[in-house]
């Protein structure tokens, strides 16, 4: 069965196309508008192992706040919607991984409820031209529409752009170990409810 899923969000701020394959390899086509956000999508992508194609046009002339967070939302909802009734996943995944001077830790439950704690400040308001604060609104918008528990915490970093990528990496790497098969379930929801 493919895990796969098109999300089309139009408001009056942003028109989002988005579409994954959970089961791919990193491919696809990233284009927010947003250079540093596509980056960011580019390593999601290969780090979770899932195909991504973003065409987002958003009201850059304002900021890049609502393009973000549509797209979060638009992600969110997508990874949602293929996991479908979950049945035969791992539901939890997490992953501690270093880049240069910085270490994050994330820890991931795909079990269908919604919790958010982040921890991982970047003291720069900005890195390049990009909103530094907008990366954890970003997966903020990603939890609340992925109906998933998402814990992030920086033990140390300095560099506004390490610790970003190092965010979006690790999470990338929970997400691909809790959306794997897991071979000993038989196929079976993995909740003891028997329901997620």
């Amino acid at each position: 069965m493919t895990r796969t899923a098109s999300i089309s969000r139009k408001t009056g701020e942003t028109d989002i196309k988005l579409s994954i394959n959970l089961d791919g390899n990193g491919a696809g086509k990233r284009e927010s508008g947003i250079g540093f956000l596509d980056h960011m999508l580019d390593l999601l992508a290969k780090h979770a192992m899932i195909d991504l194609d973003v065409d987002a046009k958003g009201d850059l002339h304002v900021d890049d706040h609502h393009t973000a967070e549509d797209i979060g939302i638009a992600l969110g909802q997508a990874i949602n919607k293929a996991l479908g009734n979950r049945a035969g996943i791992k539901r939890y995944g997490h992953f501690t991984l270093p880049m240069d001077e910085c270490l994050v830790t994330a820890a991931v439950d795909l079990g269908g409820r919604y919790a958010f704690e982040y921890h991982a400040p970047i003291a720069a308001s900005k890195i390049g031209v990009f909103d530094s604060e907008l990366v954890e609104h970003f997966w903020q918008s990603f939890a609340a529409n992925a109906n998933c528990n998402l814990h992030v915490i920086l033990h140390h970093g300095r560099n506004g752009h390490h610790i970003a990528e190092c965010v979006f990496k690790s999470i990338a790497r929970a997400i691909r170990m809790a959306a794997e098969d897991d071979p000993r379930s038989g196929g079976a929801v993995p909740s003891t409810k028997g329901v997620l």
